[in-house]
């Protein structure tokens, strides 16, 4: 049986998250911004991420990760790959997730435009709430240096 917290194996060892991930900032034309509240860590506003599966690419992760958390379902050329890729230390409460001794993740950042705020389906044991935001009040609230900054950068481009 695997240690609580950690997916079982086929061999019963734990299934490591890989230290790879996305961030999905989903907007509006206006730059309001979609937020979602961690369900496990109330007042962590974020925008959709998650880590990448075992040969999954950065795209394919940001397009399962929008269906898995507001089921929206999206043609991958909808999908704005920034070219920016982030890399920073992992909250030591995060880190038994991930192989001992990893201790840093490399974030790949996506957008996706949507004309209008829509209300998404939430995967109820990964987040608890979402909200619509303008740009600059969403970069404010995410609890992620990364997100926030990428928010800012979203909105000073326009």
């Amino acid at each position: 049986m695997a240690s609580p917290g950690y997916p079982a194996c086929e061999a019963g060892a734990p299934a490591w998250k890989q230290p790879i991930s996305v961030l999905v900032l989903i907007h509006t034309d206006a730059r309001d911004v979609l937020l979602l509240e961690r369900a496990r860590h109330p007042g962590h506003w974020q925008s959709v991420t998650g880590s990448l599966e075992a040969a999954e690419t950065p795209i394919e992760a940001a397009q399962r990760e929008l269906v898995e958390e507001t089921g929206l379902v999206i043609a991958p050329q909808r999908l704005v790959e920034w070219r920016l890729s982030n890399r920073f230390e992992i909250f030591p409460q995060w880190r038994a997730r991930y192989a001992p001794g990893v201790t840093h993740n490399v974030e790949h950042v996506f957008s996706l435009a949507l004309p209008e705020p829509v209300i998404v389906m939430l995967h109820a044991e990964e987040h608890c709430a979402q909200r619509w935001l303008p740009w600059r009040a969403a970069a404010a609230a995410c609890f992620s240096w990364t997100n926030r900054d990428a928010i800012l950068m979203l909105g000073l481009a326009a």
